[in-house]
């Protein structure tokens, strides 16, 4: 991979790929609005050689310094508490943001990958999920913002694939975690850990017993290097197939941080999925990739990064490094230490 441009780079899944990439020897051109992403997840990278931070809205026009080989698409608010805030710039970054970042794709003949979620799935009828199941999503309701945007997403990939001969990937991202995930950022596990860490009770949503399947970030960054390099224009679904309650992992969660905080149980949101769990055959024979990361040793790097982040002492609001940047700690659960 010699340069490759990432939208949504300073993102917390794209902090992670684009350290990942610049680690491996690729130029690396990082392209954000800030929106959602933030400048202190890369700032340990600016610079390093070979990486490049562009503060620039991919739903405009946008004319690299150097033509890329490969085009990572990651640009969009993610969490619930994000694209409900920012529901008609969610829709636009997934039809306008992902039709130009196609367009640089097709112009400098790239490799084209798109970040897309197991979202498209809706509320599944079918369980686990296979990449063929083509879904049971809402138009209408409060989260087809972000679900009709990555399915309008892939049906425009495939066209310029189809149309234009773009060298197309097409990645379903199941729930991802790890380090720079912002405790109150909506998804389940920062809140948990922040609620935990605090000492407040952690709120679940329904009675608990809806499932999820969590994958640790550097497994996803793992598929998403992995269909990039072997993969063909059919969707993939990255995503560990471990799959727990939401309220299991609120107990784990609770075990791992040593609270004492109670759980408290609200009202479920409208179309919260009740089941999510990949079908990963299709990545294990194609791509040669599965996660290795277990929840448990996922979580406990996860913990210490917000325990960190929470620390005034430790991290001010203005200059917060990641401790897992060092690579110290994510050196060891990958060993699955």
């Amino acid at each position: 991979m010699d340069r490759v441009l990432i939208t949504g780079g300073a993102g917390f899944l794209g902090s992670h790929l684009c350290e990942r990439l610049l680690a491996g020897g690729s130029e690396v051109t990082c392209v954000d609005n800030f929106v959602t992403g933030s400048r202190a997840n890369v700032a340990h990278l600016v610079g390093r050689r070979g990486f490049r931070l562009v503060a620039h809205d991919i739903r405009q026009p946008f004319v690299p310094e150097r033509p890329p080989s490969i085009v990572f698409h990651l640009a969009s608010p993610a969490s619930p508490v994000a694209y409900l805030a920012n529901p008609i710039e969610t829709l636009l970054t997934g039809s306008f943001g992902t039709e130009t970042a196609l367009g640089l794709a097709s112009a400098a003949r790239a490799t084209f990958v798109l970040a897309s979620t197991s979202e498209v799935y809706g509320n599944p009828e079918v369980h686990p999920q296979p990449e063929w199941y083509r879904g049971s999503v809402s138009t209408t309701g409060p989260r087809s913002v972000y679900d009709e945007a990555k399915r309008y997403s892939e049906a425009l990939t495939m066209a310029y694939h189809r149309a234009r001969g773009v060298h197309t990937r097409i990645a379903r991202i199941f729930n991802t975690y790890g380090p720079r995930l912002a405790p109150g950022d909506g998804r389940a596990i920062p809140n948990f850990i922040g609620q935990a860490l605090s000492g407040r009770p952690l709120t679940v949503y329904g009675d608990g017993s809806q499932t999820r399947s969590f994958c640790y970030v550097d497994d996803t960054v793992d598929g998403l290097i992995a269909l990039a390099d072997r993969g063909g224009p059919e969707p993939v679904n990255l995503g560990n197939p471990d799959e727990r309650t939401l309220l299991d992992v609120a107990r784990l969660i609770i075990k791992l941080t040593r609270s004492t905080s109670d759980i408290v149980f609200e009202d479920l949101p409208e179309d919260d999925p009740a089941v999510r769990r990949p079908v990963i055959a299709k990545a294990r024979l194609d791509l040669g990739w599965e996660p290795r990361v277990s929840l448990e040793a996922g979580l406990a790097v996860t913990i210490e990064w917000i325990r960190h982040m929470s620390d005034p002492i430790m991290a001010s609001p203005l200059d917060r490094q990641p401790i897992a940047a060092n690579g110290a700690l994510v050196s060891s659960v990958r060993r699955g230490e």
